[in-house]
């Protein structure tokens, strides 16, 4: 059933992600907007939806099945995705396309909900899987987005989505029905979990939430305008290609994913978040450089950053977290997360609009900074495990 659903995510993602790089071109076509402005808070209000959406699915979740939710859910938003194809309304389009994300954010279920039916010790390598799902299905979005805008007609791509969701709603019928599949099955890990509480300092899962905001604030500046900064710079002017460059990250981690496969260690998702983190800095400033050779080596390295540091923290808080609030505990750390979004969806019309293209690289740079001298001193402790005779300290920080 984990690999099932692990396709119907990367469904998902692939509708979510279909216009993600081409908002700007998306607005001045269907609607003749062209301030940046306008871009960054669609943006900041589609992350706002997100933040909202999440935790009251998980909280329903505590009282329905995720699969029944998810049946009603996708059903609504698949009828609302047709509405933004029909519509020529902006006003309308803003008012029903928000909603659409409201239940369609439902699918982030999905994920904690995979993690409740395997054991602790599968976490590492199916939450990099998962990564690599989102990585790919940004990638089949954005080349799938980009065609769709060269070829036919941007407004199509709602029409794509709406598919997709119907695809997640059939989808989750049929593992509801099927007698090959028992979706009431949860693996609890028994004996350890006591243990862990113990050493567990206050406040855990709300650090990893406050650090992996800027982090997520920092990432998410550079890919509102990322295809227009391409373009502007580049001799090339397609839209596929755009894409494609856009998503470089995506394919950087899947070999990332590969080389983690095989070289497994104990606590291995406990270390490496400071190396991926200055590595990302490099790859950011390289993105800021006005060449195409330049941009794309700098797309490489930060891909191979990004993936590495939102997985290895993705780890750490279900490790701290149990099967039953694993829907739970995700939800707050990804209001946290997306909150971050928000702040810059805000920022970057702005930013753009006032500095250039160039300007959201660097200050991204500075976020990533910031995160990486935050993880270090917060995160700067030892956790003494107790013993029989003796204590043993282990440092979470490399």
């Amino acid at each position: 059933m984990k690999n099932f659903l692990i396709i119907m995510t990367l469904v998902a993602v692939i509708s979510d992600y279909l216009l993600h790089p081409f908002y700007p071109q998306f607005f001045e076509a269907r609607f003749g907007v062209t301030d940046p402005k306008y871009v960054g808070y669609y943006f900041a209000a589609i992350c706002f939806m997100v933040m909202i959406a999440f935790p009251f699915w998980a909280y329903i979740s505590k009282k329905v099945a995720e699969l029944n939710i998810l049946v009603y859910t996708q059903c609504i938003a698949g009828i609302l995705a047709l509405y933004c194809y029909w519509t020529t309304s902006y006003v309308n389009f803003w008012i029903i396309s928000l909603v659409m994300i409201l239940f369609k954010g439902s699918y982030l279920l999905v994920y904690p909900y995979i993690l409740k039916i395997i054991t602790k010790k599968e976490h590492p390598g199916t939450i990099g899987l998962l990564s690599v799902v989102v990585h790919l299905g940004g990638i089949l979005g954005a080349v799938i987005g980009g065609l769709t805008v060269d070829l036919i007609d941007a407004s199509y791509i709602f029409l794509i989505m709406a598919l997709g969701d119907f695809i997640q709603m059939g989808m989750s019928a049929y593992l509801l029905k099927s007698a090959h599949y028992s979706t009431s099955k949860v693996i609890e890990d028994t004996g350890s979990h006591e243990t862990e509480k113990r050493l567990i300092p206050k406040g855990f899962i709300l650090k990893i939430g406050l650090i992996t905001m800027i982090l997520y604030f920092s990432d998410f500046l550079i890919r509102p305008f990322f295809a227009s900064y391409w373009e502007h710079i580049s001799q090339y002017d397609s839209k596929l290609i755009s894409g494609t460059i856009y998503a470089i990250p995506g394919f950087v981690a899947l070999l990332a994913l590969w080389i983690n496969s095989k070289q497994k260690s104990e606590n291995s998702h406990l270390k490496g978040i400071i190396s991926a983190l200055s590595i990302g800095t490099v790859g950011l400033l390289l993105q800021g450089v006005p060449l195409e050779a330049v941009i794309i080596t700098g797309r490489i390295i930060y891909g191979w950053a990004i993936f590495q540091g939102v997985v290895k923290f993705d780890v750490l808080l279900f490790e701290l977290s149990t099967p039953d609030s694993y829907a739970i505990d995700y939800s707050k750390v990804h209001f946290f997360q997306n909150f971050g979004v928000l702040l810059s969806s805000f920022s970057v019309g702005i930013l753009v609009e006032n500095q250039g293209l160039q300007v959201p690289f660097f200050v991204a740079l500075t976020g990533f900074a910031i995160t990486l001298l935050l993880y270090y001193f917060i995160f700067r402790i030892e956790i003494k495990i107790p013993n029989s005779k003796v204590n043993k300290n282990i440092p979470i920080s490399e």
